[in-house]
C-alpha cells in the first residue's frame, strides 16, 4: 500500500483508499453506500496502522505438511470513540484475531467551547505494559476528543498508542502531537483547516450522522 509518512503521521495515499474517501466526501452519497464505503476505507486504514504489530513465529500444519507461520501479540486493544468510531472498530475486528480487546470510549464535543465531554468509559484498572492500543475516531478535527481518549490509556501506563482517522485538520494533528508526542497517527487525508464551527474543511460533514443516517 502506498503511504507517505512524516513526523509520526502516515497518510494512506493508495488510489483505492482515495477513491473510497472521495465517495465519502460526496454529499450525494446515500447512507447505505456511505456506511459500506466507510467500512472499506476503515479496513485500509486499520491494515496500515497495524503494520507495526510484532508477530512471533509459530508452526502451522498445511495440507502437505508442516510449515512456518506467525501469531500476533496477545494484547491488542481497539478503542473506538463513540459513536462514529464504531465503523472503524467493526472493520478492525474483521481483520484482527478474536483475542483483540475492544474498549468503548464515550466522548462528545461541546459545540460552544469545542471541548471534549466524557459520558462513558469502562476501562480496566490496569493494562499490560506491552499493550498496543488503537484509538479509532473518523474525524480528527480540533483533536480534543482524540487527546482525551488517548490520555485515558496514558494514565494506564500504555506507551504504544496509535490514532486512526479518515481525515485530519492540521489543527487536530498539532494538538495531538503537542499533547501526546509519541502517538502515531494514520489517516487518509490532511485537509485544509477548521471552520469557525470547528468542522474540517473540505471534510465530509458529520461522519456519525452520515454513517447512521441521523
Amino acid at each position: 500500500m502506498n503511504t507517505s509518512t512524516k513526523t509520526n503521521v502516515t497518510v494512506v495515499d493508495h488510489p483505492l483508499a482515495q477513491q473510497l474517501l472521495t465517495r465519502l466526501r460526496d454529499y450525494t452519497t446515500p447512507t447505505h453506500e456511505f456506511r459500506q464505503k466507510a467500512l472499506l476505507l476503515s479496513q485500509f486504514l486499520a491494515y496500515e496502522a497495524m503494520r507495526d504489530l510484532t508477530a512471533r513465529e509459530a508452526g502451522v500444519e498445511t495440507p502437505l505438511g508442516p510449515g512456518k507461520g506467525v501469531v500476533l501479540p496477545d494484547y491488542v486493544v481497539i478503542a473506538p470513540i463513540l459513536r462514529a468510531g464504531l465503523v472503524l472498530a467493526q472493520a478492525a475486528q474483521e481483520i484482527m484475531p478474536p483475542t483483540a480487546r475492544v474498549y468503548h470510549v464515550g466522548l462528545k464535543r461541546d459545540e460552544e467551547t469545542l471541548q471534549a465531554i466524557s459520558y462513558y468509559s469502562k476501562l480496566p484498572d490496569k493494562l499490560p505494559s506491552d499493550s498496543k492500543v488503537y484509538v479509532l475516531d473518523p474525524m480528527l478535527a480540533t483533536g480534543g476528543s482524540a487527546v482525551a481518549a488517548i490520555q485515558l490509556f496514558i494514565n494506564l501506563n500504555v506507551k504504544d498508542i496509535h490514532l486512526v482517522s479518515f481525515l485530519a485538520a492540521p489543527e487536530g494533528i498539532k494538538h495531538v502531537q503537542t499533547s501526546c508526542p509519541r502517538v502515531k497517527i494514520t489517516i487518509a487525508s490532511i485537509d485544509e483547516c477548521l471552520n469557525e464551527h470547528g468542522y474540517i474543511v473540505p471534510g465530509l460533514g458529520d461522519a456519525g450522522d452520515r454513517i447512521f443516517g441521523t
